[in-house]
């Protein structure tokens, strides 16, 4: 059912806990299964410099969140803001149709961590994601 990558994420799981005094941290849930996921992250030099995370929920939601944190630790944000469900689902070699939506936690909730980066230092966003500072032009 699980693969050998999904196995050794959800006995071995990397990166977890909780950043004190993080720059960004996102928390979603799942009213499909009620698994919940917190990530707590520190940004230096636009990258991810740690990452940690808390689940509570099914070997799947575990796995998800140590291999997402693994995908972008080190990695700019525009990398890890851009993560997909299905690549966290790809690198652990694929999850049961049944489990796709834990895969969904573990983007949603550091896409969440990076939104909450951004409005907490709104300096530090991209220019393309201010609006008002476009001509308009097409």
């Amino acid at each position: 059912m699980y693969t050998q990558t999904v196995l050794d994420h959800f006995s071995n799981p990397r990166n977890v806990g909780v950043i004190e005094n993080p720059d960004g941290q996102g928390k979603v849930g799942s009213p499909v299964c009620g698994d919940l996921m917190e990530v707590t992250i520190k940004v230096e030099d636009g990258r991810i410099a740690d990452i940690k995370y808390r689940t509570f929920g099914c070997g799947a939601a575990i796995a998800s969140s140590s291999m997402a944190s693994e995908m972008v630790k080190g990695q700019p944000l525009a990398v890890a803001e851009a993560l997909t469900d299905e690549q966290v689902a790809e690198a652990l070699g694929g999850l049961p149709e049944a489990k796709m939506h834990c895969s969904n936690l573990a983007a949603s909730a550091l896409q969440a961590a990076i939104a909450d980066y951004y409005a907490r230092h709104p300096e530090a966003q991209p220019t393309s994601r201010h609006p008002e500072m476009t001509d308009g032009a097409s």
